[in-house]
């Protein structure tokens, strides 16, 4: 596994309950996969994981991307985000991907999509996130204090 600023930051509740674990990285190119639990907990009555959940899993793959592409200078607060769901997500293994489109310097624009175990794209986004330097955004206790510093 390709080390990530990532790394050095603890995972928040939220990511956790989502079982959010890093399973690959391209930092240079702002792009990163994200493995996700689909848990039973999160379906709606008819069975498949509820949108919202999807929508949470998406904002937990794209706002990444960013970070690490930073080398976790920059943490991301969503602006917008627009979701189309394609296909009804199971309970099971989830995969997030997302792509930076582009690096301003107060936003970025960021790609992202879900796939079910089995490749099938479950929903597809595309957000716009304010840029915030971390060691502002993000509390102490949530940053690992490295040789040179906050992360």
């Amino acid at each position: 596994m390709i080390a990530t600023a990532l790394d050095r930051l603890t995972a928040p509740p939220s990511s956790k309950l989502l079982g959010w674990h890093l399973l690959d990285a391209r930092p240079s190119e702002g792009w990163v996969r994200i493995g996700f639990d689909g848990k039973k907990e999160f379906c709606n009555p008819a069975g498949f994981v509820q949108g919202g959940i999807l929508s949470a899993m998406l904002d937990d793959t794209m706002g990444p991307a960013v970070f690490i592409m930073t080398e976790g200078r920059l943490y991301t607060t969503t602006i917008t985000m627009t979701v189309n769901f394609l296909a009804p997500a199971k309970p099971g293994p989830i995969v997030g991907e997302a792509s930076v489109t582009q690096l301003g310097k107060t936003v970025a624009f960021v790609e992202g999509r879900l796939m079910a175990g089995d490749g099938t794209v479950l929903a597809t986004s595309t957000a716009s996130a304010r840029l915030v330097e971390t060691a502002k955004a993000i509390r102490r206790e949530h940053l690992e204090v490295a040789a040179g510093g906050i992360v």
